[in-house]
């Protein structure tokens, strides 16, 4: 297995975060690749295309996101076809960007016409496929839980507690990764002030890089009165730090108003987490109601306080620690490499 990765993922001036690199110092795993990738030149491309024909290759993965990358995608994978033929497969983690519109739609389908196969990582990608009326074969995967963040002792966990201003007995939410509109960090916070206005003891804390501007949610916190509530800390976080939030929380809400799926889900699992999710895109495929954690039906404050107060009601009789780790050991991507064995053993027939 070899990575071609991005020596240039986007322009600086489309960027709205600090940094397009992974900062930490811990490594996860190491894989052979290569920082070749430049999304914006065509003469990379073209550069690209002929390392990829060199390698030889079983099968040629392309991971689609984002609409950006259509060209690029396009002429990579057009330039390898008549080598690859049959083995050019995309991994479609979202068919079209969360703020997609009509031309992101035209793009989708330039950037995704020369795969032979694709790899859906929810039902709600899937289904975006068909709606394309695509005619490739459609393989079902799903985003692994991210188990290997756990490094962080309780007695680290108290004195973080301690650090941002929490008690033992307070009940702590998070809210963790890029914040962007779609996300709804917004309602959250308007749920927060009806819980707050109950008990005091709800706190939430914020932990993640803003892409939209900070002062939208730091004002409205203000004009709510929830600044003794609310921890925010606006960075990236890198691996070695990551576990830390989640290990001090009690639930992770993810309060969407659109969603394939999310990694942030697969993060909480991976600490045996249960979450409070909206029910947008796939994002509730691998909740089960009450017992790895609550699903709202809207996300709109009142449902999402209701939610809230449902998850720590339940929590008094269910062990939704033990309920995430049950489901996480039957998380389909323990079997990806018998996926792929499979994929390329259909590509040579």
């Amino acid at each position: 297995m070899k990575i071609f990765n991005y020596k240039l993922l986007y322009p600086s001036f489309l960027f709205p975060g600090k940094t397009q690199y992974d900062e930490s110092i811990k490594l996860v795993k190491s894989i052979p690749s290569e920082r070749i990738v430049n999304s914006i030149s065509p003469f990379n491309w073209v550069s690209v295309a002929r390392k990829v024909k060199k390698e030889d290759a079983d099968l040629v993965v392309f991971d689609w996101w984002h609409p950006f990358f259509s060209f690029c995608h396009f002429t990579i994978s057009t330039l390898i076809k008549a080598k690859y033929k049959r083995k050019i497969l995309f991994i479609t983690e979202n068919v079209i960007s969360h703020e997609g519109n009509l031309p992101d739609k035209l793009l989708t389908k330039i950037g995704l016409c020369n795969a032979y196969s694709f790899l859906a990582l929810s039902d709600d990608v899937v289904k975006s496929l068909n709606s394309y009326n695509y005619k490739q074969k459609i393989y079902r995967s799903e985003l692994p839980v991210y188990d290997w963040y756990k490094t962080e002792n309780n007695e680290q966990n108290n004195s973080l507690k301690t650090n941002l201003g929490f008690k033992e007995e307070d009940k702590i939410l998070l809210f963790f990764g890029y914040v962007r509109r779609y996300k709804g960090l917004g309602i959250l916070i308007e749920a927060m002030k009806m819980l707050v206005d109950e008990e005091k003891k709800y706190k939430l804390l914020i932990v993640g890089e803003f892409y939209d501007d900070p002062k939208i949610y730091k004002d409205q916190i203000n004009r709510l009165g929830l600044n003794s509530n609310i921890q925010i800390i606006n960075e990236y976080v890198p691996n070695e730090e990551v576990g830390k939030y989640f290990n001090i929380s009690d639930v992770v809400v993810l309060p969407y108003r659109s969603a394939t799926q999310s990694g942030i889900l697969n993060i909480a699992y991976g600490f045996n987490k249960p979450v409070i999710v909206t029910k947008v895109g796939g994002l509730t495929e691998s909740v089960e109601d009450g017992k790895t954690g609550v699903v709202v039906d809207e996300s709109l404050p009142v449902k999402i306080a209701d939610a809230v107060r449902k998850y720590y009601n339940l929590a008094l009789t269910i062990n939704f620690k033990d309920n995430v780790a049950k489901t996480s050991q039957q998380n389909s991507f323990n079997k990806i490499s018998g996926i792929f064995e499979q994929i390329i053993s259909e590509t040579v027939k």
